[in-house]
This record gives structure tokens, sequence and C-alpha cells, in this order.
């Protein structure tokens, strides 16, 4: 695995088996546009996987090497489900390199409904909980500053579809204080409850 302490990741969720499976032999994994998160261009997406993979759920067991990214429609990505009410939704295609598996899985234990977190390739690789992916306060500037210069490289003439649904501007500076951040994403520091 060549996940370095500063890769860029993205915890995803995966809530079905057929998704896995894709993910595994296509090599790409889909994010709705509307609900995707700001930056797309990460270094690496990990899955956590659902209760729906029952012994295996609840927890991050793969990461995989993101390659690039398109935007294009479910329809597009899923071709044997022309009439889904979602066909004609835009959806990111991430492309992405062979699932790894991570040393041993990343539990979730209290935190059983997620949708996207961003987390830097160190904390994945010491986290033995979802809550040790957090990034800490000292460390968050540096966080949003890569997540800054992802987003800022699509104003700067690269594909916008590479990246995110929305320009750098939509980010905020990290004059934002860290404890309103954790609490607009329902995390509470060490040892809380979420």
């Amino acid at each position: 695995m060549l996940l370095e302490a500063s890769s860029l990741v993205l915890v995803a969720v995966m809530n079905n088996l057929r998704d896995l499976e894709i993910a595994r032999l296509l090599g790409w994994y889909r994010i709705p546009l509307r609900t995707a998160p700001k930056v797309v261009a990460v270094d690496y997406l990990a899955f956590y996987q659902t209760q729906v993979f029952g012994s295996e759920g609840s927890c991050i067991q793969y990461v995989a090497a993101v390659r690039g990214n398109e935007l294009t429609t479910r329809a597009e990505l899923l071709r044997d489900e022309p009439d889904h009410p979602n066909a004609r939704e835009e959806y990111y295609k991430i492309q992405i390199g062979p699932l790894e598996s991570l040393p041993h899985p990343i539990l979730a234990e209290k935190w059983r409904r997620i949708t996207f977190l961003y987390t830097i390739g160190e904390y994945l690789l010491s986290a033995q909980t979802v809550n040790d992916l957090v990034v800490q306060s000292e460390e968050r500037q540096t966080l949003w500053q890569a997540l800054r210069e992802r987003a800022s490289q699509a104003n700067n003439g690269e594909s916008m579809l590479r990246y995110s649904k929305s320009p750098a501007s939509a980010l905020p500076e990290f004059d934002v204080d860290p404890h309103l951040v954790a609490l607009l994403l329902g995390i509470r520091e060490s040892g809380g409850e979420f």
C-alpha cells in the first residue's frame, strides 16, 4: 500500500454488496452530485461498510487509490436500471485502483450513521475506531489547506470534472473556530458521545 501519512483520504459509505463488487471488479465508486462532499479530488477512498455487510459491517476494511473522476448520470453508470427514479441524476464516477485491505478493520463503535469524512493517511493507518480518523484541532488547518488547494486547482484551468462541484471559494478560510466546525459536523472531542 502506497498510502502516505499526508495522503488526503475521503471516507465514503458502502451501503450495498453490489457497490462493493463494482468497486472490486470494475474499479469505480459513485457519489450522487446532490449529496457529494465539496471536494472529491482526493488521493484515496476508504470505504465504511454499513450493517448490510453483517459481521463485516460497521467498519472500514478497504481503501483504494483514486485515479480520477468524471461527472455522468446514474443511467450511464448502471445501464441495467434505465427506469430507476434517479436515472437522470448526475453522479460522480470515481475511478479507483484495486481495493486493498487495511491491516485491521477500523470499527465504528458509536458512529453508525456516516456520510463522508475527510482524514489523512497517518490517521487511517493508525486508527482503531472511526473516532480516531477525526483530524485533531492542531492538524485541522493542514487538512483544510489541502482541501482548498484541491478545490482551487479546478479554478485554475483544470477540468471541473476532476474536482468538486463547488469552487474553492465555497470552502471557508480556516479562521473558522475549530469547535464550531466540530459542532457542525457532530464531532465531540475525544471521549465524548456522538
